[in-house]
């Protein structure tokens, strides 16, 4: 525990395009946010090798090279950027307090919290190594199916998710397999069925992917297991996405904020509100459904206009 303890006008745990459109839009009115990166600086989008659908961007950016900009940009305009995470919050009083790296106390008049979702991943060394490299692992179709026009691809994933990336790859891609690694789907019952009526996309029932197959930098096969027979197969295929789930990032603020039942912060409809007055949220924290930068700014952009009027409220 530290012997001082910080006073913060306005808080922002994370980073991301939700985090530092909150830290441009906070300091702009004269709210002097402090905003603490995270574990991972820079969100998700870090992991990205190329964002081609954010607006502005005409010829693309990396995900890291548009964080770093999202992060000038706050700086400019006078926002704290810090290293660091919230371990602990106790938001029972009036006083927000934050703990940071479960040294630093800080008493916040507003928080916007700004902490994400992890995708979750299969944990297969191959599977980390070509995420890491950008050459061919995604957990997102949205952002990367563009590159994978005409290509073959493999989707792992049986829930709502699995499915409506699936059918959305079926678009572009030239051919679909879908592995799943139970008997059955886990998706409601209208998902699995288009997914089963979409000529090009192929479904393995029972199987499991063994490895991530290609030559170090680009991925050309997926090795599976039949489960049933015990048979390995290699499919083809340029692109693999993992569609098994989101984590939240919202372990932390369980004791106070009202969450849903896998975790993502419930805020009021068409706000950035939580149960807790003077704690907002913004970007993939509170949303399973879009979980896209644009998106994630958007409501980035939210929160700190709703920190701004819950502070003039109580002037």
């Amino acid at each position: 525990m530290s012997d001082t303890i910080e006073k913060i006008k306005c808080l922002i745990i994370g980073s991301g395009p939700a985090g530092y459109t909150a830290a441009i839009y906070a300091a702009r009115a004269n709210m002097n946010p402090v905003l603490y990166q995270g574990m991972q600086p820079g969100g998700q989008l870090t992991t990205t090798n190329e964002v081609e659908n954010f607006p502005g961007y005409v010829d693309g950016v990396t995900g890291p090279e548009m964080m770093i900009q999202l992060q000038e940009q706050a700086k400019r305009f006078g926002s704290d950027i810090r290293d660091g995470w919230a371990t602990k919050v106790d938001f029972s009083g009036d006083i927000h307090k934050v703990w940071i790296n479960d040294k630093i106390e800080l008493h916040c008049e507003t928080v916007i919290i700004s902490t994400g979702a992890s995708a979750k991943y299969l944990g297969l060394p191959s599977e980390q190594h070509y995420l890491n490299m950008g050459g061919g692992v995604s957990a997102c179709a949205v952002c990367d199916g563009f590159f994978y026009r005409n290509q073959e691809v493999v989707i792992v994933g049986a829930g709502d998710s699995a499915c409506e990336e699936a059918h959305y790859l079926s678009k572009l891609c030239k051919k679909v397999t879908m592995l799943v690694r139970s008997e059955k789907f886990r998706a409601s019952k209208i998902m699995e069925e288009r997914v089963r009526k979409t000529e090009n996309i192929e479904i393995l029932l029972n199987h499991d992917t063994v490895e991530v197959l290609g030559d170090g930098n680009v991925v050309h096969a997926i090795k599976a297991l039949n489960k049933t027979s015990g048979e390995v197969i290699e499919i083809p295929a340029t692109g693999f996405f993992v569609a098994i789930g989101h984590k939240p990032n919202t372990d932390i603020f369980k004791d106070y904020i009202t969450l849903d039942e896998t975790g993502y912060i419930i805020n009021t409809p068409g706000t950035s509100k939580t149960n807790v007055a003077g704690v907002f949220v913004a970007g993939d924290a509170a949303d399973h459904v879009y979980r896209q930068a644009i998106t994630a700014a958007g409501t980035g952009c939210m929160a700190a206009l709703d920190a701004e009027r819950y502070l003039a409220a109580k002037e």
